[in-house]
């Protein structure tokens, strides 16, 4: 007990102080795309804003004076996932706002001394302070993957700061105090970074091959995709961040209880723990080739929708549904928008 302590205690120091931490403008250094292949499309110019914690960099589109939708990547992704999902909606009439997360990307944490957490209490908390910089009273939170959590948690814990939720696989606020009860085999063997990233040598692949760990996750996650080289070097740059091992790690250590979290969302954490319904209108969508999450029908997570919710199963869609079905995904932050209308 003495030793698990000692390396917790270990865990959470060289969380809240990274050796490399920075506010470098990673844009700056930024690596194009060689070769004969064309560089796939990027949303940009980035603007960036100060939250507590972060700053902040997004891609905004649209009408200043529309309703606002944030759409929000995933891991090991970036707000690429989003590029023939933003312009629909721009044209749409919306103002459509996507930020990299924390750790991803020109987002860097203003203070060295910052707990550099992943749990999913930031994750959602880091959404109602974008949206508190930016001046923005609600929106339409969507999202997949990290972001899809960060969007529950938001959701479920500021209803009022949410007109509705596009949820990729339903219901994701994580069930912690189940943390270490198994799930059936060909769904843990999926999991395997989980359990690498506790180790050392699991933190030390990250930093040297973030780019071969996402692809290796791109495949398994979405057998059917047929992502280019380009895709892939352009997502790769947001691993390119000071942050992004030391949060990535975090966020698989405290999922299965290996390392604390911020004390500074301890009460909220607390509040997870019950696992909140989310009252708000919601559409959910399930990938029929998602290598990872199997699909459902959507009725085992419907006790945790409390308002007007539907659920779609998309075929040959994988985990990073948005950019392998974007015209789904557009179709689903309309639907939404339609579902609060009728409240």
């Amino acid at each position: 007990m003495r030793h698990f302590l000692t390396l917790i205690s270990s865990l959470a120091a060289a969380l809240a102080v990274p050796h490399h931490a920075s506010n470098t403008n990673l844009l700056n250094t930024r690596k194009h795309i060689n070769g004969s292949q064309p560089e796939s499309p990027r949303l940009e110019p980035l603007r960036y804003v100060n939250t507590s914690r972060l700053e902040v960099a997004y891609y905004e589109t649209g009408s200043d004076s529309g309703p606002v939708v944030l759409l929000l990547h995933g891991w090991p992704y970036d707000i690429h996932s989003y590029t023939k999902v933003a312009p629909p909606l721009a044209a749409a009439g919306y103002r459509v706002i996507v930020p990299y997360l924390r750790g991803n990307g020109p987002t860097t944490f203003l203070r060295r001394d910052t707990f550099r957490s992943g749990e999913q209490a930031a994750l959602g908390s880091d959404i109602i302070e974008l949206l508190d910089a930016l001046d923005i009273p609600k929106a339409i939170f969507a999202g997949y993957d990290w972001g899809g959590r960060g969007a529950n948690v938001a959701a479920a814990l500021w209803p009022e700061r949410c007109v509705g939720l596009v949820s990729v696989n339903s219901y994701l606020i994580q069930d912690l105090e189940h943390a270490w009860t198994p799930l059936n085999v060909p769904v843990e063997a999926g999991f395997w970074y989980f359990y690498y990233f506790l180790t050392p040598r699991g933190e030390a692949g990250l930093a040297s091959h973030p780019k071969d760990i996402a692809r290796l996750v791109w495949t398994r996650n979405s057998p059917q995709w047929n992502f280019t080289e380009a895709d892939l070097a352009r997502a790769a740059e947001t691993f390119d961040n000071p942050d992004y091992v030391a949060v990535v790690t975090h966020v698989y250590r405290h999922r299965l209880l290996y390392a604390p979290g911020d004390p500074d969302y301890a009460e909220l954490e607390r509040e997870l723990l019950k696992l909140p319904p989310i009252p708000v209108p919601a559409v959910t969508l399930d990938g029929l080739a998602d290598g990872n999450f199997p699909a459902t029908n959507g009725s085992s997570s419907a006790s945790h929708f409390t308002g007007a919710r539907v659920h779609y199963q998309i075929p040959g869609a994988g985990h990073n549904l948005p950019q392998e079905k974007p015209q789904a995904f557009v179709d689903a932050v309309l639907e939404v928008a339609k579902l609060a209308k009728g409240v």
